[in-house]
């Protein structure tokens, strides 16, 4: 068992207040050193605290290591460990912070940075290094924007959650209710929301899985033809699965607006992103917001793509990545916990999105979107993913409000090691994700 998901008893036998720290690192080159100085405002921890944060900040290498070593990054790692009865000297979050993050950073002349943001007791401070674009100079700063990845798809699952519990929709509505077209397909119509939004529907991660012979990106036309003609199996049938699915997740987008008869990036706003006042959360992002988009870079330290650029499998309006910057994405995560004053509807929403749906294993259950890993009495709930230019994680304990958020634009293989980590914890395989 890994280190920092191992039971809190097992640990120090103390009562456990676990705060949040988020790591957002952006775009480097292999083997770096720091290419600017850290900012913060200090947060007081015990020296029992400092030594967990030092801890989790340098996890097992199966874990913690993959998800802050490679390319453009906003990482969350946990937070810290407060003993019973420890009052003892307040080090210097910051010289922790830069101890751990050091070895990660770009070498000078390469692309990238990292921007930590430190949330404890209800306070955040914020850690910058190095570069969101190197070209021009411009430093990561914890109004960075970042590509979100598979982490955007929380976003979708908390929208359906709100819907169900407004008495709007259900979980166990047939997608074609919504996706009319879907009507004229054949096991397309068993497939339901809540199994989109749990990934048990066993619809194949990607359309080309199933349709080998198509080349380019999918239309609407494209993924609707798909979809009619689709055949569940033995290994892909409704409700008896979990395999991950990106088309389950865009076509999920697609039944909200539908059913709202509003685009995805409006209704997220209206519902979400807006009432929390996530103002630099956006899909796609807005020109407004394109001069703080970081420039990713692939292993080599060469740029990836432009700042801001969608890309992926689907091609139609809705169907493009997330983005977000680590201060919007301390909100989201704030909000997780129930620490957003005023928001208790939303937060109702998000605490549903982390219920049980469907039992991969003992340690393993699926909820809508997020990963309920379990160890002994201790519960992390996460979610991860990437493309070849960013790669994305966010993980919590509710019951000890401890959070870490990691988003990166980087090559792709680090995402898949984190699910990888996910599932070895769980005890079962992992599925490839974007």
């Amino acid at each position: 068992m890994n280190s920092w998901l191992s039971s809190p008893s097992e640990e120090s036998k103390p009562n456990w207040l676990i705060d949040r720290c988020l790591i957002c690192r952006e775009g480097r080159s292999p083997g770096a050193a720091r290419s600017s100085r850290g900012s913060s405002t200090a947060l007081g921890m015990t020296r029992e605290e400092t030594k967990m944060l030092a801890r989790l900040l340098g996890a097992d290498k199966s874990t913690l290591a993959p998800m802050i070593r490679t390319d453009v990054v906003v990482a969350a790692v946990t937070g810290a460990l407060f003993t019973s009865g420890a009052a003892h000297a307040q080090p210097n979050i910051e010289q922790i912070v830069t101890q751990k993050v050091q070895p990660i950073l770009p070498k000078t002349g390469t692309g990238g940075g990292v921007a930590v943001a430190v949330r404890m007791n209800g306070n955040t401070s914020f850690f910058n290094y190095g570069m969101a674009d190197n070209a021009q100079k411009r430093q990561v700063t914890a109004d960075s924007i970042f590509n979100l990845g598979s982490v955007g798809k929380v976003f979708a699952t908390t929208l359906l959650a709100q819907a169900v519990k407004q008495g709007e929709l259900s979980l166990d509505d047939p997608v074609a209710k919504y996706v009319t077209e879907l009507q004229r397909g054949s096991d397309i119509r068993r497939i339901t929301l809540g199994q989109l939004a749990s990934h048990s529907s066993g619809l194949p991660n990607r359309p080309q899985e199933y349709e080998t012979w198509h080349k380019g990106r999918y239309t609407w036309p494209d993924f609707v033809r798909f979809l009619n003609s689709w055949k569940a199996g033995p290994n892909h049938e409704p409700g008896q699965q979990y395999l991950y699915s990106d088309s389950a997740m865009v076509l999920l987008r697609v039944a909200l607006e539908r059913r709202f008869n509003t685009r995805f990036a409006a209704l997220m706003h209206q519902r979400l992103t807006g009432p929390l006042g996530m103002t630099s959360t956006a899909s796609p992002l807005p020109r407004d917001l394109l001069g703080r988009a970081v420039q990713g870079y692939g292993p080599m330290g060469k740029p990836v793509g432009k700042p801001g650029e969608e890309g992926g499998t689907f091609d139609w309006p809705g169907s493009g990545q997330i983005y977000s910057s680590s201060r919007d994405m301390d909100t989201f995560l704030a909000a997780n916990l129930g620490e957003v004053p005023g928001h208790g509807p939303i937060e109702n929403a998000m605490a549903f999105t982390y219920q049980g749906v469907f039992t991969v294993s003992p340690r393993l259950t699926i909820g809508l979107a997020w990963q309920i890993v379990s160890a002994g009495n201790f519960t992390i709930i996460d979610k991860n993913g990437g493309l070849n230019n960013t790669s994305t994680y966010i993980g919590f304990a509710p019951a000890e409000k401890t959070g870490r958020y990691c988003s990166r634009q980087s090559w792709q293989a680090a995402c898949h090691r984190d699910r990888a980590a996910n599932h070895s914890r769980a005890g079962t395989r992992p599925v490839t994700a974007f």
